[in-house]
């Protein structure tokens, strides 16, 4: 599995810009999934559904299946958040892991910025971003890493494709 991510700060438009990639490298005959690393709490469960009471009973997992999809939940409990690499060898294999979040690991990574937001550029401080879509390209013709229109989504899967990092999941090593 190749793996590639994505980087930039909430209400960027990160989520958006992987979604309007998606089909494209589906076009291209790739497989992908992805992995998105959340800094805050989240469930995907509602409730007092069946599922959410058998969590809150203190099941360490439940898996929720049906004829159109599964999905495991793990409660953590108190063991540490996963890292990269253990969250990828929970994946099925595939051709492309997309990652949004693990700002650390050392995979090559896309920057999402939108100037209105006010935030600064992450790619200057970050060796790990190899390129930056935005949605003003014309204010970063003296970038020195490629400069995409946030708005290609065609050109955004094509720098995933061309860039993707020839890792193994596998042969991560533990630190990422």
């Amino acid at each position: 599995m190749k793996l590639f991510g994505f980087a930039g700060w909430s209400g960027s438009g990160k989520t958006t810009a992987i979604e309007q990639a998606i089909p494209h490298l589906r076009q291209a005959g790739l497989s992908v999934s992805l992995i998105k690393h959340a800094h805050h709490n989240f469930d995907i469960d509602q409730p007092g559904k069946d599922s959410w009471r058998h969590r809150r009973a203190g099941c360490s997992e439940v898996l929720i299946t049906s004829k159109v999809r599964w999905a495991l939940m793990h409660e953590l409990h108190d063991e540490p958040e996963l890292t990269l690499p253990q969250a990828l060898r929970r994946l099925s294999p595939c051709d492309l892991v997309l990652v949004e979040g693990y700002k650390w690991a050392a995979i090559p990574r896309l920057e999402i910025h939108r100037p209105a937001i006010g935030k600064p550029l992450l790619f200057r401080d970050d060796p790990g971003i190899i390129g930056l879509a935005t949605d003003a390209p014309d204010q970063f013709a003296d970038a020195q890493i490629p400069v995409l229109d946030l708005s290609n989504a065609e050109a955004i899967a094509a720098f995933v494709i061309v860039h993707c990092t020839e890792l193994l999941f596998d042969k991560l090593p533990p630190s990422l």
